[in-house]
């Protein structure tokens, strides 16, 4: 399992993180541990694994500017992933799931703009033919880091459909769905954990609320 692989490399070189680095770790794993704990629970295991990627990628800087951050987190670990674990395992391992999550209107953000009368996105199914031919672009190009952003725009328009009450739980409207993106996320974040592994002195920021004294 991820959290037992990426906890005991943690404790073996834990000493060399900064305190701010080594705090963003080690909350980033505690929840990898807790979303293991959800295999027959998709809706449960999509909101731990949502976290812990939250943990690993947010800084104080980052509040209110999710899409801006995922950029740059996904591009710095496009960087600093020379042997191409991250696009390796998004393509190799999920071809069919991540087509469908680019291809499903219902995880589009400027659909539901649409839906809820933004007259600006009138035009929503032009700009979704637009990103389909842009993600097909990226997968040809392996630009991994723009395959990330566009994925994980989808994967937030899912994770604010069930943090805001959009969704019902355990509904079987979006059970596959939710499975693959359970599946993908506890596939990436542990790898995305273990590449700031590998460059701890590398500008992860600082974490939200870190620990202080009263």
């Amino acid at each position: 399992m991820a959290f037992e692989a990426l906890k005991q490399r943690q404790r073996s070189i834990r000493d060399g993180f900064t305190p701010e680095f080594g705090l963003k770790i080690h909350r980033a794993i505690s929840w990898v541990r807790r979303a293991e704990q959800e295999p027959e629970d998709p809706d449960a295991a999509f909101v731990f694994w949502w976290i812990a990627f939250n943990a690993a990628y947010a800084d104080e800087q980052s509040v209110g500017e999710a899409r801006a951050a995922f950029q740059d987190f996904f591009a710095k670990l496009h960087a600093l992933d020379l042997e191409g674990r991250l696009y390796d395992a998004v393509w190799a391992t999920f071809p069919g799931p991540i087509r469908v999550f680019l291809e499903n209107p219902y995880v589009y953000g400027p659909f539901w703009k649409h839906h809820n009368g933004e007259a600006e996105y009138g035009d929503w199914q032009d700009r979704f033919a637009r990103a389909k031919r842009a993600f097909s672009m990226a997968l040809a190009g392996k630009d991994t880091a723009r395959i990330l952003s566009m994925l994980f725009d989808r994967l937030y328009v899912l994770r604010n459909q069930i943090l805001h009450g959009g969704a019902t739980w355990d509904s079987r409207v979006n059970r596959d769905q939710l499975r693959d993106a359970s599946a993908i996320l506890g596939t990436i974040v542990p790898i995305m954990i273990d590449l700031m592994m590998d460059n701890p002195h590398a500008d992860w920021g600082r974490p939200h609320y870190p620990v202080v004294e009263a």
